[in-house]
């Protein structure tokens, strides 16, 4: 089952089942604070100011979160 019929069938369901069924699925997700990282927080901070400075200089061009989703559905 793709994520795009999973979502439409979620979406079918009252609203109890719908909180319910969220609730069950952002449970299931790792802590991503307890998640092993090879990263610092230093680190995180720097990559975060300079993708900032990317998009500021036009050097990247930034996607809306529906276009984020769109690309990745479509992987």
């Amino acid at each position: 089952m793709n994520i795009d019929r999973l979502a439409s069938e979620a979406l079918e369901l009252d609203p109890k089942s719908r909180a319910i069924f969220a609730e069950t699925i952002w449970e299931s997700l790792e802590d991503p604070y307890l998640v092993s990282s090879d990263v610092t927080d230093e680190e995180s901070i720097s990559l975060a100011i300079k993708r900032d400075e990317d998009i500021k200089n036009g050097t990247v061009t930034p996607l809306s979160h529906k276009e984020l989703m769109d690309r990745l559905r479509n992987r």
